[in-house]
Order: structure tokens, then C-alpha cells, then sequence
């Protein structure tokens, strides 16, 4: 009996090293085929520029400016307060002395010479556009939304005048970037948003930036009503990773308030910035490209109002012309 039990306990060792055996040799496999996909994706990516990739999510530290510096802002409930300025975020650049408002439209000048494009911001809500008319107006550019997603139910769904709006705007001659309205929670909602709008661009001549408009929504209840900072600046980064991976120009927007206080500035600082900030001149501390002005604008050919823009960066490449009768 006891030389029986013997040989019990001996196959039992035996077997419990042939398994921890095997269980090392998968996990040295998988490992192998984890890497090896790895390099074969950015291998493929770097040959590929219209490779679509995941993005990746990168959190590093940051620290304020200990020189004193800080933002003053407004609260409803505290009054003035201040918040600490980032060390590592580009501040703007942009001289709002030499923004001037002339018939209904901002400008950026240089003397007699303006150093900005005026645009403006369309969906299908403003309805049936006479684009000849707007491009007569003095629109240099048009940002169009080509989808959203629902706040209720979590639906992807694309402007049913997106198509007709871009192919109409681009025969009148006015250059175009498009935004996707997103009500993302996680990063891989936000890479089907980016995916659903890279497959309705394709094939057109996009100049300006693929906008991310992540919003809050204060009037009902929304499912991006929980998210948190970490998990906004992860869906930033995925939409416009996923869209810089295509070959096209990446962009957030946001308003000032939100920017300031739900925005992770620091890990979203290499993309492009899209202002909502109404007023004659913006206040935004730090850098941005596009300044969205006004939601209440009249432009020839748009019935009813529009949000018009000015915008500080030239992606059309064509250069700026003197001063002309639509300033004086």
C-alpha cells in the first residue's frame, strides 16, 4: 500500500510539472505573437499613412508654473477665482488688439492686411444653403458636421445633409473641414466615431481639420453625464489619433469653461483648438487656431442664424489679400 501511494504522489508531481510546463510555453507563445503583431501593425502603419490605428494612450505628469502666474475666471457661486497655469501648454499667441468686427464679421489684421479666414459652421439644421451666395458673402471656409451620436441612446448617426452640403460648399470654392458631434464613453466609441467619419470623407479634399465635439449636455440627462477627466482626455486622444492616422489633421473643440475645468490640457496640447468663446475679443489663456465667435450670425444663403468663426491658421495655403470693400 504504501509503495502504491508512492507512485501516486509521483505521477501527481509528474503531472503538475508537465502543466506548469505547457502553462509556460503559452504564455512564452502568446507573448511572442503579442509582440510580433505589435511591430507588424506599426510596421504596416509607418508604410501606410491611410492605416487606421488604435490610439495610444499616453498619461504623464504635469505640474503648474510656480512663478505665480494664474488664469482669473468667473464662477456663478464663488465670484472671481483663479486657476493655476500649466507649465507645459502653449499659451496663445494670439494679439486680440488686432481683432476688428466689421459688418457682422471678426477679423485678424496687420495693419491693412488680414491675416485671418472668416468661416462658419453648418449642419443640417440650417437647412437647404445657397453656397454660391455664402462664398459671395466673404466665407473663406466652412466646418460641416458629418454625424453624431445620440446622448439618450448611445446611436451613431450621420447629417443627412452632410454629403450635400460638402460636394455643393466645394463647388462654390469654399475650402472645408467637417466635426463629429460625439457622445462617447470609452475610447472605442470614440474610434467608431472617427471611423464613421473617415469613411464619409474619403475621397474628398478635406483642408481644414476633423473636428472632436465632445459636449456636456445641461438641459436632460445624457450618458456622458459620469464622465471623468481621465476618460474624456482617453476619447480626445483616440478620435484624433485614429484620424491623424489617416492622413488628415486632427482638432478638438470646446468652450472656454469646459476646456478649462474638464479638459486634461497637458496631454491633449499637440492637437489642434477650437474655441467657443462669444464675445468681441476671447479671453482662452492658451493656444487655439480657430475661434467660434458667435452663434447668432446672418450669412446670404443660410437661412435663419449661424455660428461664424475666424481662423487664425491658414490650411487652405492660399495667402491673405489687402483689406477689401466687405471691411469698410
Amino acid at each position: 500500500m504504501a509503495s502504491a501511494n508512492r507512485k501516486s504522489a509521483l505521477f501527481k508531481v509528474i503531472a503538475l510539472l508537465e502543466a506548469m510546463i505547457i502553462l509556460f510555453m503559452a504564455v512564452v507563445f502568446v507573448g511572442f505573437i503579442f509582440i510580433r503583431g505589435r511591430k507588424d501593425a506599426v510596421a504596416a502603419a509607418a508604410q501606410d499613412p491611410e492605416v487606421r490605428t488604435r490610439a495610444v494612450i499616453e498619461k504623464e505628469e504635469t505640474y503648474y508654473q510656480l512663478d505665480g502666474k494664474k488664469i482669473l475666471m468667473h464662477d456663478t457661486t464663488l465670484g472671481e477665482v483663479f486657476v493655476p497655469v500649466y507649465s507645459d501648454v502653449p499659451a496663445s499667441d494670439i494679439d486680440t488688439d488686432k481683432i476688428v468686427t466689421r459688418n457682422g464679421y471678426s477679423f485678424y489684421m496687420e495693419g491693412d492686411t488680414v491675416k485671418s479666414t472668416t468661416g462658419v459652421d453648418i449642419s443640417e439644421h440650417q437647412g437647404e444653403i445657397d453656397w454660391g451666395k455664402v462664398k459671395g458673402a466673404g466665407i473663406d471656409f466652412a466646418i460641416i458636421r458629418a454625424g453624431y451620436r445620440t446622448y439618450g441612446g448611445g446611436v451613431v448617426t450621420m447629417d443627412e445633409s452632410f454629403t450635400d452640403n460638402l460636394e455643393k460648399a466645394h463647388a462654390a470654392g469654399i475650402d472645408t473641414g467637417v466635426y463629429f458631434f460625439s457622445q462617447a464613453t470609452t475610447t472605442d466609441e470614440a474610434i467608431e466615431e472617427a471611423d464613421a467619419v473617415l469613411d464619409a470623407i474619403s475621397g474628398y479634399d478635406i483642408k481644414y481639420p476633423v473636428v472632436y465635439d465632445w459636449e456636456l449636455i445641461f438641459d436632460d440627462h445624457a450618458r456622458t453625464d459620469e464622465v471623468g477627466v481621465e476618460t474624456l482626455a482617453d476619447c480626445c486622444i483616440a478620435f484624433c489619433e485614429r484620424v491623424r492616422s489617416a492622413g488628415y489633421t486632427p482638432m478638438i473643440y470646446q468652450n472656454k469653461s469646459t476646456a478649462m475645468h474638464k479638459l486634461d490640457l497637458p496631454r491633449l496640447k499637440d492637437y489642434g483648438f477650437w474655441l467657443a468663446e462669444y464675445g468681441d475679443k476671447p479671453t482662452y489663456y492658451y493656444r487655439y487656431d480657430i475661434w467660434q465667435y458667435s452663434s447668432d450670425g446672418t450669412v446670404p444663403g443660410i437661412n435663419g442664424r449661424v455660428d461664424l468663426n475666424i481662423c487664425f491658421r491658414d490650411y487652405s495655403g492660399a495667402e491673405q489679400t489687402a483689406l477689401e470693400d466687405g471691411l469698410t
